[in-house]
């Protein structure tokens, strides 16, 4: 506590970052004695409930009064075991949740090139550079690093995504897709997200946004563009499909552009 209070009086950007993955009290002491940010359980949340529940702990009191989680997709100590099984597809699975659901988010080394080859029977790399350099191919077939590139620009250009506390999770009906959003206080920035959890085959549901949150009438028709795909999509009422293909589109990472209002081509959201 002594040494963040001197530091933080001299410089006041400066980032501490806490880790305490088999003790969940200490992780929370650690966060109020003054850590800015802290490792979390996200990696070893993949099931949809488990996502949920986790997603809403941390953004809800009295954990978000102190707390702020760091979503690391890896570590050099940690290959899990959704990766390991996964391939390619969970690789951009994992990528999107934690940069969408959270605003600091990190991958370890390799993850750009999809690396999940693991010391048999254990969530660790075979080659670790916890004992070695390792020299790679960054352009090496397969990577996705044109995808993170993208999904870095999304959070860059859209102030909703900078939020931590603004997550709020929406019905999907299907347990193999997560639903959320993030909007700015003023509704000048709304993001909405539908992720695939399954990394092997496609999905399809309907999802729920809840129009009255966004001032959106319940006849309305509005737009949304995928920001992944540039593409853009009229709906209207609050229930619509989402079909999701972890090899192709993993996620659907819409913004709320335009609701078109009773008048013929008022814009009501920019």
């Amino acid at each position: 506590e002594w040494v963040i209070a001197e530091v933080r009086a001299k410089h006041p950007g400066a980032t501490f970052l806490s880790e305490a993955f088999t003790k969940p009290k200490m992780k929370h002491e650690l966060a109020k004695a003054g850590f800015t940010q802290s490792y979390t359980y996200f990696t070893w949340r993949n099931a949809k409930w488990e996502l949920e529940e986790y997603l809403a702990e941390l953004t809800t009191p009295p954990v978000r009064d102190f707390f702020r989680a760091n979503f690391f997709t890896n570590t050099p100590d940690i290959l899990p075991e959704f990766l390991q099984r996964g391939g390619r597809p969970a690789f951009l699975i994992r990528a999107a949740l934690a940069a969408m659901a959270s605003p600091v988010y990190g991958i370890y080394s390799g993850f750009e090139l999809c690396e999940n080859t693991p010391v048999p029977g254990k969530e660790e790399y075979l080659d670790s550079e916890k004992y070695q350099f390792k020299g790679r191919d960054w352009n090496a077939p397969g990577n996705i690093k044109g995808y993170l590139a993208r999904l870095n620009k999304i959070r860059s250009e859209n102030r909703a995504l900078r939020g931590y506390d603004n997550l709020r999770l929406h019905k999907a009906e299907n347990d193999n897709i997560l639903f959320f959003s993030k909007s700015t206080e003023s509704l000048d920035n709304t993001i909405l997200v539908a992720v695939t959890l399954d990394p092997y085959n496609g999905q399809g549901g309907f999802v729920t946004v809840p129009l009255g949150d966004f001032g959106i009438g319940a006849d309305e028709e509005y737009v949304l563009e995928d920001l992944i795909t540039g593409e853009w999509f009229h709906w209207r009422g609050a229930r619509n499909f989402v079909g999701l293909d972890p090899h192709q589109r993993p996620a659907h990472i819409f913004r709320l552009r335009r609701q078109s209002g009773r008048e013929a081509g008022q814009v009501l959201f920019a």
